[in-house]
């Protein structure tokens, strides 16, 4: 369960698969996540394919929460770096159930970028976070 208050004007509309604002509880530890590719532990890409790299940035994002102490429902925004963003809403399905095999329902404020290219060859996403953990002690 989200610790942040979710603030969706009615005057937005209906937000779908993210919130427009999430506030943070007072007092909680803000932890910056640096953009994560979709690569395990020894820096091989998942795959070649969106979904696969989408889903293991992802599940990288979390790991890093996650040696904070916080867990993926301490997120409060996303940034998706997509070289293709016609990759990405061709395959959008695909792309929903992997990020509810990582995230479940828990829907931050997001952003989507289109980039010209990533850093590290063959990457076809990255992502970045801002997550509020608890403070220490609670």
């Amino acid at each position: 369960m989200s610790r942040f208050e979710i603030v969706n004007p009615e005057a937005l509309g209906a937000p779908r698969g993210y919130n427009n604002g999430m506030l943070a509880p007072e007092g909680g530890r803000v932890l910056f996540v640096a953009g994560q590719v979709g690569w395990d532990g020894r820096q091989q890409l998942a795959g070649e394919s969106f979904v696969e790299q989408f889903e293991q940035a992802l599940r990288n994002v979390v790991a890093v929460v996650e040696a904070a102490g916080g867990s993926g429902a301490d997120l409060g925004r996303l940034t998706i770096y997509v070289v293709d963003r016609g990759d990405y809403a061709a395959q959008l399905p695909a792309v929903g159930a992997a990020y509810r095999r990582v995230l479940g329902r828990h829907f931050p404020a997001m952003a989507l970028v289109e980039v010209a290219g990533l850093l590290e060859a063959g990457a076809k996403v990255e992502i970045e976070a801002t997550a509020v953990l608890a403070p220490r002690g609670k």
